[in-house]
């Protein structure tokens, strides 16, 4: 890349020129009755699934482990925080397709690995319910390889800068820690992955 992302302008958006979310306002009545208001950002970008989203952790191993499992992690820089982030890759899901189908698919467009089963997928997750009515599922994708870490093409679409990376899972937290200290922002359910399977390891 020759140029650092940055940020040029800032300016209120009107909510007709939205192309992928919009904002509404809840009329709601509380507990005890009351009636409230709420000011809540939707996409709109929702298909008839009603999930928006997939995040994908893809388990790499090695048939004749020649290294440890591993995970992908992408590196990209996000304008809403502008800053680089460290997340797990992920996509939203198109018409027609589960969400298991489109974590496979997103998984080999950022990262070229394709992954050979789906392990587990999650309920449908949310992460910031105060603000968003966004959603979305947690699938894991088994990646075998036959010997040695490969690192195959990315299929990225025009204007997606994203860095692939592969890192070991047991160190994975170790490495937050490296990405924090570099100035990255770290992605919340990548992080509580990481310490999750920390404290796993460690008995707690």
């Amino acid at each position: 890349m020759s140029h650092q992302p940055k940020i040029v302008s800032i300016q209120d958006l009107p909510t007709h020129e939205a192309k992928w979310i919009t904002l509404k306002k809840i009329t709601y009545t509380d507990a005890e009755g009351k009636e409230r208001l709420w000011e809540v950002a939707q996409r709109k970008t929702r298909k008839s699934s009603g999930i928006d989203a997939v995040a994908i952790l893809a388990i790499l191993k090695s048939k004749t482990n020649d290294f440890p499992p591993s995970i992908v992690v992408v590196e990209q820089y996000r304008p809403p925080i502008d800053k680089y982030i460290v997340e797990l890759p992920a996509g939203l899901i198109d018409e027609g397709e589960t969400p298991e189908q489109a974590a496979i698919r997103e998984l080999e467009e950022e990262t070229g690995y394709k992954a050979d089963s789906v392990v587990e997928s999650s309920p449908v997750l949310v992460a910031d319910p105060g603000m968003t009515n966004a959603n979305m599922k947690l699938v894991v994708l088994n990646v075998t390889l036959a010997d040695k870490l490969e690192t195959p093409d990315q299929k990225l679409d025009a204007g997606e800068f994203i860095v692939r990376r592969v890192i070991e899972l047991k160190g994975l937290l170790a490495e937050l820690k490296v990405y924090d200290s570099k100035g990255f922002i770290l992605d919340a359910r990548l992080h509580h992955l990481a310490a999750g399977y920390t404290m796993a390891l460690k008995g707690i």
